[in-house]
Formats: structure tokens, C-alpha cells, sequence
């Protein structure tokens, strides 16, 4: 069923849970999270983000995803990821995405809260929810997101402050915080600020996300969503999980497509059931 993030990510904050956001740029990935999600009986946050725009547009992309979570026997939350401009966010909520995230956090403080404002305003008005973020996540060498210098990644971690300020001022339905995760694949292992996460849910009313996820231990996941983190995003892990999947199929060059589609999807179905059962998710449905 097709549903808001409000409906997945309240409950997760109240049940001490995590809800995980897996992006799927193409009909295999999201044959492989819809599989997952019901075979857990988890609740599940499923998009695209706009750096994915180039490899499947966004209205493609919505072809396949609107309908699969309305087909599904759990509750699916179709959402744009990292909606960097104006025009991607409000063309997600004409096709019927029922979350955005407007990536603001580069932008200054008063202007990350006037933009933000807006569309959730408008989002609202769709009965769709909004994600802001505040501070900045760090990005990797490769990340898709490329990087943008982030040689101190504390210098951008979310104030718990501010943080209340920001949720209070915009009306957004979900933060996301920079507490030491970053995108893309890690050269070392990553330093979590937990007291941090703590202080900031204690301090804010949202469900609060953590971008970043992949490459993250089990018990980081744990001890996250134990402090407060409600959404998780996991990206990288499912999408070399794929690649991997066809290569060991790939056994000679009289294999086609069609010889690597169902390896491709078990493989994010299984990779995803893995993350579902680190955040607790499962039977939460």
C-alpha cells in the first residue's frame, strides 16, 4: 500500500525502530526491495534521488514505483531522495511521490529555512511529507554526490539547537542530521556521534534519518536507531550487491539479460532482509 512517511516513520520512532530507504533506479531493484519488504513484513521507504536522474528519469522512474507500492501488502513510501532544486521536488509530488527531501544543507542557514519552508508547505497541500536536513552529511571519495571537502566532517554536524529551531520554523516532517556517516563507499571505518543523535531527539520532535548508512556495522545501526534515528538509507551496499549478482552469473557471452534479472533481484531482496532485520523492522508492517 501506497502510504506517507509520517505513517512508517511515527510508529518507528515510538517502537524504537528503524525503517530503511533503499533507492531503486531500475524495475530489478525494486522487485528486489517490494520482495524483501513483504517477506519481512516490514514497512519500507523505496525512490530515487536526483543525482539518479541522468540513468533513469524521473517520471520513468515513477512508472514503476507509484504502482508497485500500491500492489504491495505492506506499507511502501515512494520518496525523492536529495531533491536538490525546486522544479525536481514539485515534479515528484505531480507524479505522486508521497515524501521529498529538499537538500537545502549547502545553502545558508536562513535560506535552507525559507526554501524548506516552502515546500513543505506545499508538499502538505499533497498530503505527501518532507525531509530537510541540517549540517551536512560527509561524501566519499566516488560518492555519487560527489565531494565536497569535507576533510573535518565535525565542523558540519548538526547542532542540537539549531536542529530545534529549523524543525520548529519549517514544519518538515523528518530531519536528516550529520552526526559522522557520509555517502559512498568508506576508506575507513566511521566515527558515529551518538550523544549527539541522542541529544538532537530529545531536543526535536521528527523522526530524525541517517543518510550514509552503507558500510556502517550492525551495532553502529543499532546503537543509532537506539539514540534516536527512526530512517535509514542504505544505497551502496544494494547497488554493488547487484553488480556482484551478475558477474558470478555471468559465465559465458551466451548469456543475455534475461540469465542475469533473477539473480540481480534476489540478491537486493537478500541484502535488503539484512538490513531490515539489523533495524528491527521486520513484522512491523
Amino acid at each position: 500500500m501506497l502510504v506517507n512517511m509520517n505513517e512508517v516513520l511515527l510508529p518507528a520512532q515510538k517502537g524504537k525502530y528503524g525503517v530503511g530507504m533503499f533507492n531503486a533506479v531500475n524495475l530489478e531493484m525494486a522487485r528486489g526491495i517490494i520482495a524483501a519488504a513483504e517477506k519481512a513484513n516490514s514497512p519500507v521507504i523505496m525512490g530515487t534521488a536526483e543525482v539518479f536522474f541522468s540513468y533513469c528519469p524521473l517520471e520513468e522512474a515513477a512508472y514503476y514505483l507509484i504502482p508497485m507500492a500500491k500492489k504491495a501488502k505492506v506499507p511502501v513510501v515512494i520518496h525523492l531522495d536529495h531533491g536538490m532544486t525546486e522544479e525536481a521536488c514539485v515534479q515528484a509530488l505531480e507524479l505522486g511521490f508521497t515524501s521529498i527531501m529538499y537538500d537545502c544543507s549547502l545553502e545558508s542557514y536562513d535560506v535552507n529555512v525559507r526554501k524548506v519552508k516552502e515546500m513543505a508547505k506545499l508538499a502538505h497541500s499533497f498530503g505527501a511529507t518532507v525531509e530537510g536536513e541540517l549540517g551536512h552529511v560527509g561524501d566519499n571519495e566516488g560518492s555519487y554526490e560527489g565531494e565536497h571537502g569535507m576533510e573535518d566532517p565535525s565542523a558540519f554536524f548538526t547542532d542540537p539547537e539549531v536542529a530545534k529551531d529549523f524543525v520548529h520554523q519549517t514544519g518538515i516532517d523528518a530531519l536528516a542530521i550529520a552526526v559522522g556517516t557520509a555517502h559512498g563507499a568508506y576508506k575507513r571505518p566511521p566515527k558515529l556521534d551518538f550523544d549527539r543523535i541522542e541529544t538532537i531527539s530529545k531536543t526535536t520532535s521528527v523522526p530524525l534519518v541517517l543518510h550514509g548508512g552503507s558500510g556502517l556495522s550492525d551495532s553502529d545501526f543499532q546503537q543509532a536507531i537506539y539514540s534516536g534515528i527512526s530512517k535509514v538509507n542504505v544505497f551502496t551496499e544494494i547497488n554493488t550487491a547487484a553488480v556482484e549478482a551478475m558477474f558470478r552469473q555471468f559465465t559465458s557471452f551466451n548469456k543475455g539479460m534475461i540469465d542475469l534479472i533473477p539473480a540481480t533481484v534476489e540478491s537486493i531482496k537478500e541484502k535488503v532482509l539484512e538490513k531490515m532485520e539489523v533495524f528491527g523492522s521486520c513484522n512491523r508492517a
